[in-house]
């Protein structure tokens, strides 16, 4: 790996999770064949596989092979799918929220089994993986007791006040494809194909492929608690087999990953006429303000850059300090910085865990590097860290950083912030807001009033106040999503299941006839309904 110092990893026999370092021995769960196991939900159509290693990022330990899906394995889940859809959507709300609560509740009950395999398969501190069951246990539980009110058919004004009644229906659009990503693998792969699921629609999900096996093991307690198998059929294997494959197929798509991917998966939609749903990339910004609460907002700042060791599309990676604080802030923010706890294990122990692969480890250290080359100071961190495991980074904060460093404007996707001073809130704002993503941001002040009309002027699709980013994610009630090149259409409340749906329009026209009667000339009818338009508006006038 460069100047890591890392050698390439050897292909022989890995040491089991058990001689993982600083750990706890794993549960008796994982003591099982758990990943053999989980092997048995995935569609595949007859014929030979190729194989995919998964390993764990703390040592490169092998956790398991998956399939590698052909075009062919897609198509037959797919096909499974839409022969599944018609009965699944002839269920009632009832019937299918009982599914997605009794999930919640096995969810809770037997959340060690998955923290133990999302922590084997991302690197993530436990702390951090835990958030992944908090917020899918929330939306398992809005959309279950809510889908049947936001798709509930709906009067609408007709044509005719009276003489036509109107109402708007929501259909589903039939099979729903899914592509997550690596760095939320339950989180991801479930919340939304919860809404999907409770709007009838049946789903193919296509988890990554460094983390398969928490996306198995919550599709396996989905059936579990009695969801039909081929109303959520998974494949596993390349993205870039699979993703065209599902595209060709499928009469929706959801992605969340990268910017660049999400344009390819946009325009496959779009000449297909199909919709998609995108969240992609972010530079996120935090201002904070001069009246701010410092302890509190460094509290906030190491939990917003640090969440997920920064492999989190909505974690900070631009702080942006009033002049009058910096140096206070940068004193306590690197204190706490270089106290984190780093390593792996399977416990609370640690408070930062591993980056989850080679390829981000590269990118983390080209954009540390880079930046000090050119001028960058850096405060805190900025190494690698093999002794304890052969993808683990320090907590990185610099300062003096430019717009000629790629850390400045590229997205980072670890754990490495850059703090800036300002003198006046209009410049927070405007280098807020000099980025090509617009996903999430924070605000820090005493003055709550000010802090939302500084909200309401940055371009970005959460906007936190006095919190990094856990107040908007865990408002499921409101929609979560991108602006500029961060995504379109939104995750949570009613957008989130809405864009699932297609509407139709059901009109009843009685007594009179809204067209001319058949020996009704035109003129007639013209001069008719043009009085009645000057009376309808003089109603509303005096209404």
């Amino acid at each position: 790996m460069g100047s890591s110092g890392i050698s390439p990893r050897s292909e022989a026999a890995p040491p089991p999770a058990a001689a993982l370092p600083n750990q706890t021995p794993p549960s008796a769960y994982l003591a099982q064949d758990v990943f053999a196991t989980l092997l048995s939900r995935i569609t595949l159509a007859e014929g030979p596989h190729d194989e995919i290693a998964v390993r764990s990022p703390w040592t490169g330990a092998l956790l398991g092979h998956t399939p590698a899906a052909r075009e062919a394995d897609v198509a037959l889940a797919v096909s499974r799918a839409r022969a599944a859809q018609p009965a699944w959507a002839a269920r009632s709300f009832a019937e299918r929220a009982k599914i997605f609560l009794r999930f919640h509740d096995l969810l809770l009950q037997r959340q060690d089994e998955v923290l133990d395999i999302i922590q084997l398969e991302t690197g993530m501190a436990r702390g951090h993986a835990f958030e992944e069951i908090l917020d899918t246990a929330i939306v398992s539980r809005y959309y279950a007791r809510r889908a049947g009110k936001l798709l509930r058919p709906r009067r609408r004004k007709g044509a005719l006040p009276l003489l036509t009644l109107t109402w708007e229906l929501r259909a589903p659009v039939g099979v729903v494809g899914f592509i997550v990503p690596w760095n939320y693998p339950l989180n991801l792969a479930i919340t939304d194909a919860v809404p999907a699921l409770m709007a009838g629609n049946t789903a193919v999900l296509k988890p990554d492929r460094q983390t398969p096996f928490t996306a198995l093991w919550a599709v396996d307690l989905l059936r579990e608690a009695g969801l039909p198998p081929d109303v959520f059929p998974v494949v596993t294997g390349d993205g870039a087999t699979i993703g065209p494959a599902l595209g060709d197929r499928v009469d929706y798509f959801m992605f969340t990953g990268s910017t660049r991917t999400g344009k390819l998966i946009a325009r496959q939609a779009a000449d297909r006429l199909i919709g998609c749903s995108l969240e992609l990339g972010g530079k996120n910004p935090m201002i904070v303000l001069r009246d701010a609460d410092l302890e509190r907002t460094v509290d906030g700042a190491i939990r917003g850059c640090f969440v997920a060791a920064g492999q989190a599309c909505i974690s900070i990676e631009r702080i942006y300090v009033h002049e009058s604080l910096a140096e206070r802030f940068l004193s306590l923010f690197v204190e706490r910085v270089r106290r984190l706890k780093m390593g792996a294990a399977l416990d609370y122990s640690m408070e930062i865990g591993s980056l989850a692969s080679e390829r981000q480890l590269a990118t983390v250290e080209e954009h540390v590097r880079g930046a000090l080359e050119k001028g960058a100071t850096l405060l805190a961190g900025g190494r690698p860290r093999p002794d304890l495991g052969p993808l683990f980074f320090e907590p990185t904060v610099l300062t003096n950083v430019r717009p000629d460093m790629k850390v400045y404007a590229e997205e980072t996707f670890g754990p490495v912030v850059s703090v800036y001073p300002f003198a006046t809130e209009a410049e927070a704002i405007e280098r807020a807001n000099a980025t090509r993503y617009g996903l999430n941001a924070s605000v820090w002040t005493r003055n709550t009033g000010k802090g939302v009309r500084l909200a309401r002027k940055i371009r970005a699709g959460s906007v936190n106040i006095n919190e990094a980013y856990a107040a908007t994610w865990g408002s499921v009630d409101s929609p979560s999503g991108g602006m500029k090149e961060s995504g379109l259409r939104a995750r949570h409340g009613a957008e989130g299941i809405l864009k699932f749906t297609e509407s139709q329009t059901v009109a009843v026209q009685r007594l009179i006839p809204i067209a001319p009667f058949h020996d009704m000339s035109a003129a007639f009818y013209a001069r008719w309904m043009t009085r009645l338009m000057k009376i309808l508006r003089r109603i509303r006038v005096l209404g």
